[in-house]
């Protein structure tokens, strides 16, 4: 019995070690030295450290664009993608890792009170990313403006912007000696790197004060490049006498997305979403660009679906809190283990009767020989003869009996085969006793 329920066993224990087992998935992070490859690497060692369901294998790279061709190309499961640089095809969002925006901080004494006023200025932009300044490039060309591709010196043509690449250290100066007339910023506003650049415009500003300008013709601008997105900087977010901003300024920004392959399943895509987010508060004290966290924004299920850049049907899940029971995640492994194991069942049932009956048929054969042997020996005169069949008899008791010790035996079969044995000597030893026994025959007595 044991035996036989041993490969059940065997099936069981591999079903739910393949069931339980964590999930790894690869994910490629970037840019380098950027905020998201701390936070997700945080993240790793943090579902490593809960135990949960899923593993992370964090590859790096140097950009934005770099993650997003290794999702694109199959290599991983899981990137960091800036979709204004490179928007895999087989990519859908999970998180919204980080919002960028587009604005413009400047001495009020700049004149700057749009975008279209920056025609013969020099904005000053935290020296970095290319991404950021080709971000600036489509927003001038909107305006019909022209940017230089090297930071012009001297006086700038009517038409023309200059972006001057600028470290943080150097802002307030730059602006008080006019080598700069503004900061433009491709960043999140509620950053502190962002909130310390404000912060440097407005003591360069003086009594005069400092503005934010973003971009008033966010619908145009999107129609345009549709893998960016309007956002709001909520006035007074940077505080001061008078607030700054005075008001809600609308402007488009990009964002820093993480993004999954479009067939990875809906469930492990949910469980990502889900983790990430219910671990966002023990990720902040390690990274506090963990606070950034959210979700894409929709207004419906068809809409998060069928948007420019589409949310994963598993995020989605989450979202709407319609993850997949246990059941339903495995309903088909559940299904090919119950129906294996009922056919494997009667398959041991069936060996079971077949080899009883095997069993069975040995002793009935044997009863049959016995049957046989007591009416042959009702007809026999001859001694020798007489005195082999008491022999045989004996070898049929002898295999009856092993049979009967080694393995089970119905009673009724062990009866019939009993009486038997009884018959075929009684007959034998009274033929015997008429004829006599030859010298060295058995003894049936």
């Amino acid at each position: 019995m044991l035996l036989g329920l041993t490969p059940v066993l065997i099936l069981g224990a591999a079903a739910a070690y393949y069931l339980t087992r964590p999930t790894t998935l690869t994910i490629a992070v970037a840019p380098s030295g950027g905020t998201e490859p701390a936070l997700l690497r945080a993240y790793a060692d943090e579902l490593v450290r809960r135990r949960v369901g899923i593993r992370l294998k964090v590859i790096p790279f140097d950009g934005v664009r770099e993650s997003a061709e290794a999702l694109n190309a199959g290599k991983a499961d899981l990137a960091v993608v800036r979709p204004d640089v490179a928007m895999p095809g087989n990519g859908l969002t999970l998180v919204v890792l980080r919002e960028l925006a587009v604005f413009v901080a400047a001495p009020i004494s700049a004149g700057i009170t749009g975008l279209p006023n920056l025609a013969g200025k020099r904005l000053g932009l935290l020296a970095g990313r290319q991404a950021d300044r080709t971000l600036v490039g489509h927003l001038a060309d909107h305006y019909g403006l022209e940017m230089p591709t090297e930071a012009a010196t001297g006086i700038l043509s009517p038409n023309a912007v200059s972006i001057v690449p600028i470290e943080e250290a150097e802002i307030e100066a730059a602006l008080r000696d006019r080598r700069i007339d503004a900061m433009i910023l491709v960043s999140t506003p509620t950053s502190p790197a962002a909130r310390r650049v404000v912060g440097l415009v407005q003591d360069a500003s003086g009594e005069d004060g400092a503005t934010l300008v973003g971009t008033a013709e966010t619908g145009a601008v999107l129609a345009r490049w549709p893998r960016l997105q309007s956002t709001t900087i909520p006035a007074s977010l940077f505080g001061g006498n008078p607030r700054l901003p005075a008001e809600d300024v609308t402007t488009v920004g990009s964002s820093y997305r993480l993004m999954a392959r479009a067939n990875l399943s809906r469930s492990v895509a949910a469980e990502v979403t889900q983790h990430l987010f219910e671990m966002r508060a023990a990720l902040a004290d390690k990274v506090p660009a963990a606070e950034s966290l959210t979700h894409p924004a929709y207004e419906d299920s068809a809409d998060a679906t069928s948007a420019r850049l589409p949310i994963h049907p598993g995020a989605l899940d989450y979202y709407e809190r319609e993850q997949e029971t246990f059941i339903e995640r495995y309903e088909s492994w559940i299904y090919l283990v119950a129906i294996l194991a009922g056919g494997f069942g009667s398959t041991l049932a069936w060996l079971r009767q077949r080899l009883g009956r095997i069993r069975r048929e040995r002793i009935e054969v044997a009863t049959t020989r016995l049957l046989e042997l007591r009416s042959d020996a009702r007809r026999e005169t001859d001694r020798g003869r007489l005195a082999t069949m008491a022999s045989e008899i004996d070898d049929l008791a002898a295999s009856i009996a092993r049979h009967a010790l080694n393995r089970p035996t119905e009673p009724r079969t062990l009866g019939a085969a009993n009486v038997a044995i009884e018959a075929a000597r009684s007959t034998v030893r009274r033929r015997i006793g008429q004829h006599g026994l030859p010298e060295g025959a058995p003894d049936v007595t």
